[in-house]
């Protein structure tokens, strides 16, 4: 059986503010296939919502990222962004995706977790001397992931202020035109470049000059290559974690029977984290379009050459035909394949980097804070491509 279906729908589904998934994700997964969905610019695409059809094109190679820049994609903002490591596919993909896997394999990024831990404790140790109520995203959750990634790449954390607003940028849904997100994606590009400049003078023992290296020695990529990963880097190494720490914590508020059997056995944490990744819908709704490259069979639906596809991993990972209880929070949850790093050839390379900084933040935050709770209202972030408090006030 072929699906077919005519007048797309508009997308994305989810509502501004909170962490929610739309009822319309489970329409779709219950419907004949995918179903046709039209973003605010760019072309209709198809939209994956069941795990099966979701795994299958994230990781067929068949489905192209780099002919998007060949179309009027579908995406949630005026400029196409083809820039960049997520826009390339093999060869040049797995040309520079080499280049720093190196420094994100699980046996390196173990080595980094008594930097973590002491992160997390010494701004506890600020928190709970400054006393409540404190912002748990602007003092804790934003300041960890940041200062791993700085010292990692080799950027001066005291440019954190500046290149956030240069990260919401890039990120953003909002009403920017095409030139405002150009001139905002120069202007890091400008103060990356700079960076690359002071360590070609003075290299250090860190990513960036590793990276400077292949460029100047070895000639593994180009100089707007070296820019843009970069960049990328640096905005990816924190963005979502910063955003999943306080989103892990407000589901677990939210269920205080979860938050108390998580503080009675703390050897589930790391199954917690998992489960919480795949319960937790970051995205604002799906991006990074796939083209097909050929006719191809995806579940109940044939897509023709040429046209794309969307993945809604939010909704993949409430699929009940892959979870059992799916939309139920079980932190005790075994075989947890779920899709919140992606799959296939773009599954986030970070991925150890952002279990271990999740790991000890939460594990931190849970023993160190038993009355954690909240004591304001949560600011959500609003017109950016991640979900998550913009600010969230806690007390213990």
């Amino acid at each position: 059986m072929t699906a077919t279906h005519t007048e797309p729908l508009a997308y994305p589904f989810n509502e501004v503010g909170g962490l929610e998934l739309h009822d319309a994700y489970a329409a779709a997964r219950d419907g004949d296939g995918m179903i046709r969905v039209k973003l605010p610019y760019g072309e209709p695409a198809w939209l994956a919502t069941r795990y099966a059809d979701a795994r299958f094109v994230l990781g067929d190679r068949r489905f192209s990222r780099a002919e998007a820049s060949a179309h009027d994609a579908p995406r949630l903002s005026a400029s196409q962004n083809n820039t960049g490591i997520l826009a390339m596919d093999p060869p040049d993909h797995t040309r520079l995706r080499t280049l720093v896997a190196k420094a994100f394999t699980v046996h390196r990024v173990e080595r980094l977790r008594p930097r973590v831990r002491e992160l997390a404790e010494g701004m506890l140790d600020e928190m709970i001397a400054t006393g409540p109520p404190a912002d748990l995203v602007e003092n804790y959750a934003l300041p960890i992931p940041v200062a791993v990634i700085c010292e990692l790449l080799g950027v001066p954390a005291e440019d954190r202020p500046q290149f956030r607003v240069w990260s919401d940028g890039l990120l953003t849904t909002s009403g920017f035109t095409a030139e405002q997100f150009d001139a905002n994606r120069e202007e890091i590009r400008a103060y990356m470049g700079g960076l690359i400049e002071q360590h070609r003078a003075e290299p250090a023992d860190d990513l960036m000059t590793a990276l400077i290296e292949a460029r100047d020695v070895r000639d593994r990529l180009t100089e707007l290559e070296l820019i843009d990963l970069c960049v990328g880097i640096l905005v990816a190494g924190h963005e979502t974690t910063a955003s999943q720490i306080p989103n892990f914590v407000h589901v677990l508020l939210e269920r205080p029977e979860a938050l108390a059997k998580l503080r009675e056995h703390p050897e589930l944490l790391n199954s917690a984290i998992e489960e919480l990744l795949r319960f937790v819908p970051l995205g604002a709704g799906a991006s990074f379009p796939r083209y097909a490259t050929e006719d191809i069979q995806v579940g109940d639906v044939l897509v023709r050459a040429g046209e794309p596809v969307l993945v809604a991993v939010g909704a993949a990972n409430r699929d009940a035909l892959r979870f059992d209880s799916a939309e139920e929070l079980r932190l005790d949850r075994e075989s947890n394949q779920h899709l919140g790093f992606g799959h296939g050839v773009h599954h986030c390379l970070g991925a150890p980097l952002a279990r271990l900084e999740l790991q000890e933040a939460m594990g931190a935050l849970l023993t160190r804070m038993p009355g954690l709770h909240l004591a304001g209202d949560i600011v959500w972030k609003t017109q950016l491509i991640v979900r998550g408090p913009r600010t969230m006030p806690v007390g213990w």
